[in-house]
């Protein structure tokens, strides 16, 4: 397996990583998106990935290209800079022309807002979306959303793009007040290898080589204190690494506290911080001094962990275990997975029917939902949730199409 560019890096400029519609989901890196290509399976899987969050807390999001007989699909769609699409010509070259693009999420806004731009990259490719398809704070006809409707199928309700490489299944659809929860999951034949998007996550301790091309929020999140200037280090990156992936997974760990204002205050603007990359020192976080201890429930040490993203877990399937599980048995059904591909983290990562098995039995026997811990932040939303209304009380329903 490779993991090298295509492209040498010092080649790119800038404005081959321009992102002109980020402000529709202004989300770091706003308008600069650096995509880092690298081969997962040999001459049948491809990974692009881009960083995406809030206040330097960016975690890899992935666009996965999937050989397909007599060309490329692609899964969960990014941001089409030109960076991007010059490696997707070098495969095209090589391996055939995109033949579809695959939105199989009904919720995933950081993979909808990209569909429009990269439909028109590839006019000729047909387009695959989740049913359900929901936008917020107005519901939108797929058409007011950028996404143009005449070559546009629906998954499931239209049949299924490849069927003669893919197995395509659904996760849900289950109410979440909004709208709905749903992704459709791809088994890719040859390469024995499931496509997923938010439902599985993959992490390891060490940060991936996406942010070899811009340390800056590991650095960021290294720190203690806003007055403390940004130092590159192995260790400062690891450290950072680790406290991204709390904040993440838990928006609110529970090692994470946020100081006074005045204290905020007091270290900003010192020398060496006052920079926009800094943030100028305002830097609102204080870690306990055993903060690391609390990422070994999601964090691997020698390999990536696998785990249901703490977020879908607690605030979308808190009173639908039953329905998780269900798809966990699909996965088994396959019987012969060999790969997991999530659309966030580590890719590709071991996945065989045994260690599915292992998974769903250490569901079974867990707290669900969890209150305790890192997840009191989210279980105080998810309950603030439910008392507004928003969200459905339990049992939780399935959306009849």
């Amino acid at each position: 397996m490779k993991s090298n560019t295509l492209l040498n890096p010092k080649d790119v400029t800038p404005s081959a990583q321009r992102w002109p519609w980020w402000p529709l989901l202004p989300l770091y890196p706003y308008g600069r998106r650096r995509t880092f290509f690298k081969e997962v399976i040999s001459s049948q899987i491809w990974s692009f990935e881009q960083l995406q969050g809030l206040y330097y807390v960016a975690v890899p999001v992935r666009l996965t290209v999937v050989k397909v007989r007599d060309g490329l699909m692609l899964f969960n769609p990014l941001p089409p800079t030109q960076e991007l699409l010059s490696e997707l010509s070098i495969l095209e070259k090589e391996y055939g022309p995109v033949l579809s693009i695959i939105l199989p999420t009904a919720s995933g806004l950081e993979h909808k807002i990209s569909l429009p731009a990269l439909s028109r990259a590839f006019p000729k490719a047909a387009l695959w979306v989740c049913p359900g398809q929901w936008s917020f704070p107005m519901s939108l006809p797929l058409e007011l959303l950028g996404i143009p409707r005449r070559r546009t199928k629906v998954l499931i309700n239209d049949g299924f793009p490849h069927p003669e490489s893919c197995i395509w299944f659904s996760l849900g659809p289950l109410d979440i007040g909004l709208g709905r929860f749903q992704e459709i999951s791809c088994f890719h034949k040859a390469t024995k290898s499931l496509l997923v998007t938010d439902a599985l996550v993959a992490i390891e301790a060490q940060p991936p080589a996406l942010f070899d091309l811009d340390p800056t929020p590991l650095l960021f999140h290294s720190r203690d204190k806003g007055d403390q200037i940004l130092k590159d280090s192995l260790e400062a990156r690891r450290k950072g690494w680790l406290r991204l992936v709390l904040f993440a997974s838990f928006l609110k760990p529970a090692k994470l506290s946020i100081p006074p204002l005045i204290n905020i205050l007091k270290n900003s603007f010192k020398p060496g911080v006052r920079n926009i990359r800094a943030h100028f020192g305002l830097f609102p976080f204080v870690w306990a001094d055993d903060w690391e201890n609390s990422t070994k429930e999601i964090v691997g040490t020698k390999e990536p962990l696998i785990s249901i993203a703490p977020v879908i877990q607690r605030l979308v399937f808190p009173r639908a275990k039953s329905s998780f599980i269900e798809w966990l048995d699909k996965i088994i059904s396959l019987k012969g997975v060999r790969w997991l591909i999530p659309a966030h983290y580590s890719a590709p990562v071991k996945f065989t029917n045994r260690q599915v098995n292992n998974l769903k039995v250490r569901l079974d026997k867990s707290i669900w939902p969890r209150e305790d811990g890192n997840w009191v932040f989210l279980g105080e939303l998810d309950k603030s949730l439910l008392d507004r209304g928003i969200v459905p009380s339990e049992p939780m329903s399935h959306f009849k199409d």
